[in-house]
């Protein structure tokens, strides 16, 4: 496929989209702008338009439209991706599903829901509000759920409740050439044919657009206890967390911030009881009882590894405000240094291997001369580095790659992964190799099946076969 339209093709699709859509097809470069970048890196692509369907039926023909044409199509959400997934590389249309974001129906005797791909987690929680049930999974920003389906998201609350790939029972996709199919059912398993669900969560809008989910859902726990507790040095805090994992205590929340994502986060959420130390988040659901004996053996857990302070959380107020502080740790990170922009990259590692990998990423920071806070969800052995570095200032952009290509070389070499949250987008497709062998020829494979013409978010995901392991 060709890296540029032909302006027939445009002006052809141009007139056929705007029949479809009317005013919600859109040229404006402001639009257009907006559209061309998520979070993160400020690399972009501009697209060519931005659309703007209401219904599944709209996505289909607007797909039909785009494959007659050959006019690349990138699914855009909420536009919080970090590695380049909505970027338009190769122009075409950026389709916009956040006027998709109805909630179908809400089973509370199931314990599932149906919505539309733009449907926020937020805008679903605070609909399930008086339910008795929540949707748990929490990524921090306030991403539509089409979106966390497509890159497998999960966030703080990964460890007790899964990611998206545990909690996503079904789906509506449509298909590149415009064909509308729909997976999974809504029993809790299933024994028959491929896992089509399973192919589409965390595909990147690469073989087509999800544009419905049946999602599982979670009752609001009786008991909730959540605590902070702070150690000498960041061995102490990571070893604490394993140790906790290996006991089987069942934290729903574990989370770490190193000492400068500490520092961090009392300057920007002024936490006036937190000191600059290595720290650990963690929070319990579950009886009264239940969470209490465990807080419990967590404390003593913390205390045996030398912790110097354990601060519970009891209102929902006061867990609110610790929570926010935490989801806060991106921007924090920016306020370390004004004008800079934050590289976030993420990487996880067998549980075993967790401590050893850290503290060799804290070194490699400290001997790169950047500041890059760490935070991680080390429950499930995933930690993220906030690298700080000026957009403008060449020398510092070449050392913040160099340290993100580091950490997530270094994770693989460990058993581990490139990226346990975050995604390939652009930005992590040189690992693909060297993280799947000849897997990424199967994946070649499906994508070529799927999506024959390439117009499902090129350039993402699946590197071109001249990549090599070696970047």
């Amino acid at each position: 496929m060709p890296d540029t339209l032909t302006q027939t093709a445009t002006d052809r699709a141009s007139a056929e989209l705007s029949q479809l859509l009317g005013d919600r097809l859109v040229t404006s470069r402001g639009d257009r702008t907006h559209h061309s970048h998520g979070e993160g890196l400020p690399d972009a692509g501009m697209p060519d338009f931005v659309a703007y369907p209401q219904t599944t039926d709209e996505v289909a023909a607007l797909a039909a439209i785009c494959s007659a044409h050959g006019i690349p199509m990138v699914p855009y959400g909420a536009g919080s991706s970090l590695e380049g997934q909505v970027a338009a590389v190769r122009g075409g249309v950026s389709v916009d599903l956040t006027r998709m974001n109805r909630v179908l129906d809400v089973s509370p005797g199931s314990l599932d829901c149906h919505v539309e791909a733009g449907v926020t987690r937020m805008q679903l929680n605070r609909h399930l509000r008086d339910s008795g049930l929540f949707f748990p999974l929490d990524p921090g920003a306030d991403a539509t759920l089409g979106g966390m389906a497509a890159t497998r998201a999960s966030g703080t609350n990964a460890v007790g409740y899964g990611t998206m790939r545990e909690v996503v029972l079904g789906l509506t996709v449509v298909t590149p050439d415009g064909r509308i199919i729909r997976t999974g059912t809504r029993a809790r398993k299933s024994a028959t044919g491929y896992d089509l669900t399973r192919l589409y969560v965390g595909s990147e809008g690469t073989l087509g657009f999800i544009t419905e989910l049946r999602l599982r859902l979670a009752g609001q726990p009786e008991g909730v206890v959540c605590a902070v507790c702070q150690f000498p040095t960041l061995e102490a805090a990571v070893g604490t967390a394993t140790l906790a994992r290996q006991m089987d205590l069942r934290a729903v929340r574990l989370e770490l911030l190193d000492e400068v994502q500490a520092d961090a986060c009392i300057r920007y959420s002024k936490l006036e009881k937190m000191q600059p130390l290595p720290t650990l988040f963690v929070e319990f659901h579950g009886t009264p009882q239940a969470v209490r004996e465990q807080a419990g053996l967590f404390r003593e857990l913390a205390e045996d590894n030398g912790s110097v302070s354990w601060d519970e959380a009891e209102t929902l107020e006061e867990r609110m405000t610790l929570w926010t502080a935490r989801h806060s740790c991106y921007e924090a990170c920016i306020a370390l240094k004004p004008g800079s922009r934050n590289m976030g990259t993420d990487a996880c590692v067998p549980i075993e291997h967790l401590a050893e990998v850290i503290l060799e990423t804290q070194a490699d920071v400290k001997s790169s001369g950047l500041i890059a806070p760490i935070v991680g969800h080390v429950g499930d052995g995933n930690f993220h580095l906030g690298i700080v570095f000026d957009p403008e200032d060449a020398d510092e952009r070449a050392r913040a790659d160099a340290l993100a290509d580091r950490v997530s070389r270094r994770a693989l070499r460990f058993g581990g992964t490139c990226s346990g949250e975050h995604g390939v987008g652009l930005h992590k497709m040189r690992y693909l190799a060297e993280e799947h062998g000849e897997g990424l020829e199967i994946m070649r494979a499906i994508k070529a099946a799927l999506d024959p013409l390439g117009l499902m978010n090129p350039g993402k995901l699946i590197p071109e076969r001249a990549e090599t392991p070696g970047g």
